[in-house]
This record gives C-alpha cells, sequence and structure tokens, in this order.
C-alpha cells in the first residue's frame, strides 16, 4: 500500500521494557484490540515477576484448561490427575479408561532407577580403541571428579554411575562418545547432568587426544524407564453394538496395524503422549523431553526392520481379558526448574499427592496406557469422532456465538446434521433465535 511503513522486528533493547511496555508495542505493532491485549493478562493468583523470571521478553500468559481424570487406582493407590491440554475428549478417555482398568484392580506399575545419560563427543582421536581402554580404565577417577560437582545430589543417594565409551564411524571420521550415566533422583536431571559433562570434558580430551565439541544430556533416557499394566475385562468392554469379547478382538486388531504400519504407529503413540504430555505440563515439567524421548525409544527399540513399534502392546489372557502393557522412558521431576516455583503446577504436585519422581513416572505411564486404551476402544467400535467431535461441537457452538443457553441445542444439531463446522452453526444460532427448528 502506498505510504505504507515497513516494520522492523528489530527492536532494540526491547528486554529491557516493562512488560506492560512490551504488551503496549506489541498491540501497536499487531493492530491488537483491548479485548485481545487483556488476553494476555495474568491470572490471580500468580506473581507477574515470577513469571518474567522464568523465561525472557515476557508480555503475559498463555492459559490451557486444566481438567482433572477420575478413576485412577495406581499399585494400590487412588489419584486425581490435572491434565492440561487443549484437545477436547482426552480428559474424559483417560478416566472412563481408568474406570475400566479398576474393575480389575487398576494399574500396576514399575520403575527403573532414574540413571539419566550425559553424552561429551570426542573428535580427532588417532587411536579410537585404546583411547576407548584408557578412558574406562580411569573409570573410577572420572566419577568421582563428576560426583565433586554436585555433592548435594550424592548426598541424597544420587550421582554419576558408570562410564560407557561407544565409539562412531561418521562422514566426518570416527568419533568417541563417552556416555556420563547419572542418577538424577527426584531431579530431572538436565542442570546435574550438563555440570558434570563440562566438568569431565577437559579430563576426557587428555586421556583421548582429541578434541571435545558436544557435552549434554541426551533425552533417550533408556534406563530411566517406568512401565505399566492393567487387564481391561471383556465383560466391561461392551456396547450397544458389540458384545465384550468383540471389543477385545476389535482392539487387538487396531494394535496390529500399529505393530506392523509406522503411519499407523506414529499416531498410537502420539494418542499415548495425549495423556502423558497433558501431565507433564500440568506439573511444570519439561513435555518436549518427555516427548522426544519416548519417539526416539520407539524407534530406538523397533525390531525385524521396522522402522517404530507401538509402546504399549495388547494381548488376551486365558480368561478373555484384554491385557495391556506399557514401556518408556520418563525422565521427570519433582525438584527444580518450573515444578519448583509455578504455582499452579505446585498445586498439581500437591493434588497429584506424589512424593517422588518414580511414583510420577508410575501415574504417568498409567495415564499413557488408559489413554491408548481409550483411543483403541473408540476406534474399534464407535470411530474416534464420536467422543471427539461432541466436545470439538461445543468450541464450535461457543466461536460462533451461541449463549450458555444456546451451546446444547447448537451442538445437538450439529452432530445429528454430521455438520460440524462454524458456518452451520452460525446458521443454527440465528435459526435459534428466529424460532427456527426449535
Amino acid at each position: 500500500m502506498k505510504g505504507a511503513v515497513e516494520r522492523s522486528s528489530e527492536i532494540s533493547g526491547f528486554y529491557k521494557l516493562s512488560v506492560a511496555a512490551r504488551r503496549k508495542l506489541l498491540g501497536e505493532w499487531a493492530g491488537l484490540t483491548e479485548i485481545e491485549l487483556r488476553s494476555y493478562e495474568f491470572p490471580p493468583g500468580v506473581d507477574p515477576g515470577l513469571l518474567e523470571r522464568m523465561i525472557e521478553n515476557v508480555v503475559g500468559v498463555f492459559p490451557l484448561p486444566l481438567g482433572i481424570a477420575t478413576n485412577f487406582r495406581v499399585d494400590g493407590k487412588d489419584y486425581l490427575v490435572p491434565m492440561a491440554i487443549e484437545e477436547p475428549s482426552v480428559v474424559a478417555a483417560a478416566s472412563n479408561a481408568a474406570k475400566v482398568a479398576r474393575v480389575a484392580g487398576g494399574f500396576q506399575t514399575h520403575t527403573t532407577p532414574p540413571v539419566m545419560i550425559g553424552q561429551i563427543q570426542l573428535l580427532e582421536v588417532v587411536d579410537p580403541a585404546a583411547a576407548r581402554l584408557r578412558i574406562l580404565s580411569a573409570r573410577d577417577e572420572l566419577l568421582a571428579l563428576a560426583n565433586s560437582k554436585d555433592p548435594m545430589l550424592v548426598k541424597f543417594g544420587g550421582g554419576a554411575r558408570d562410564l560407557e565409551v561407544r565409539s562412531l564411524a561418521t562422514p566426518r571420521g570416527t568419533m568417541l562418545v563417552v556416555h556420563l550415566l547419572v542418577d538424577a533422583r527426584d531431579a530431572g536431571g538436565m542442570n546435574a547432568v550438563n555440570t558434570m559433562c563440562e566438568a569431565l570434558a577437559p579430563e576426557l580430551a587428555k586421556r583421548a587426544g582429541g578434541r571435545v565439541v558436544l557435552r549434554i544430556i541426551s533425552n533417550l533416557a533408556i534406563y530411566r524407564l517406568a512401565r505399566a499394566t492393567a487387564t481391561f475385562p471383556a465383560a466391561s468392554l461392551a456396547t450397544d453394538r458389540a458384545t465384550g469379547p468383540e471389543v477385545v478382538e476389535g482392539i487387538l486388531d487396531a494394535y496390529t496395524l500399529a505393530v506392523v504400519d509406522p503411519f499407523r504407529c506414529a499416531t498410537h503413540n502420539k494418542g499415548i503422549m495425549n495423556g502423558i504430555s497433558a501431565v507433564v505440563v500440568a506439573t511444570g515439567n519439561d513435555f518436549r523431553a518427555v516427548e522426544s524421548g519416548a519417539h526416539s525409544y520407539a524407534a530406538y527399540t523397533a525390531k525385524d526392520g521396522a522402522v517404530l513399534k507401538p509402546l504399549t502392546t495388547y494381548e488376551k489372557n486365558a480368561h478373555g481379558d484384554l491385557v495391556g502393557t506399557i514401556e518408556l522412558p520418563i525422565p521427570v521431576g519433582l525438584i527444580g526448574g518450573a515444578t519448583a516455583v509455578h504455582p499452579t503446577a505446585k498445586a498439581n504436585v500437591k493434588v497429584l499427592g506424589v512424593q517422588h519422581a518414580h511414583e510420577l513416572a508410575s501415574v504417568l505411564a498409567a495415564v499413557g496406557l488408559a489413554q491408548n486404551f481409550a483411543a483403541l476402544r473408540a476406534l474399534a467400535t464407535e470411530g474416534i469422532q464420536r467422543g471427539h467431535m461432541s466436545l470439538h461441537a461445543r468450541n464450535i457452538a461457543v466461536t460462533a456465538g451461541a449463549t450458555a443457553d444456546e451451546v446444547d441445542r447448537v451442538v445437538e444439531r450439529l452432530i445429528s446434521e454430521h455438520a460440524i463446522r462454524i458456518d452451520r452453526a452460525k446458521e443454527v444460532v440465528a435459526e435459534l433465535r428466529q424460532g427456527i427448528g426449535g
């Protein structure tokens, strides 16, 4: 447009501005209305100064709906599970699945010690095989050096446990990668592991005769696993369209497709993470790390030429009931990070009632299995869209301008017409107000 001035995102000193000044500048940049700007406001009960210290260039908050999944019984203990997620049907599906599992005693879990992997990358090593042995022969000395960097972790029973040395052939020559195995106890482990890797780097470079590049934690936490199993009685799975045994067979058929087809497996595992990530977010943990580790583990453990494997398994027991299991890395913590400072995360941890990181991981594994079972049951019976779209239709109705008194009637019309679209929702709202169609 003639005379228009090109905007520049190069804003000197933006980080020095107050939240209000940044927000004002943002409003001018994007032409935001007063109502739109108010959507950035901090909620009551949350200290704006706290959020400003968590990340950079803060302008406000992005609230996610926070729901509570019910019916969970894990290792003989009952839990109410906070879930922060925007996707409809996830909380209801997890709750319903937990209710079915509860009939046979709920979920039983097992976790491995909370061992994380730190990586130190060594290049230009002329004798990698001999260098590997030089490093391993100094194991005790190197572990002591690593542990000297976090005496508090050691005091609480954690710390550096072992070393592994891998030799990798790459397009840039042979590299040595040293794995430092660290028991992180009730922490996620990132800061402790990274600090230890930094401390070991010069000593490893000297012993290997090479140079160090990367010194960082790995999110493929193959030693920090959580496992859960549950029995879903066939008698509890019957619908008005199928018997319990038929539903069991349908779920096994749906699961089998995930075993043999990576395109289905990707969505199968995504559904698992719908539940897990919602709880990880609600408790202030690093959902990106958990997501990355889970999906990488699905590839890392795939066999027989498969690209991916499902994170869950399903079998039929001698009684004809469905037995589900799950195994995946879940590196979460209860000390440090947002979990320790964000007031909502702290409240959610209190609601959940977990005392240690391994207990949180157990609940997360149970939630992932419940979520996956619920999705497979829906796919094998009524189709995934029925429950999902009924909730989606409510969002569409509200977006179309339906009042609280009108929403249910708009949703009913949209579902009955199989037309869950914003344009039709607006038409239905108008028809209701004109007295057309009830």
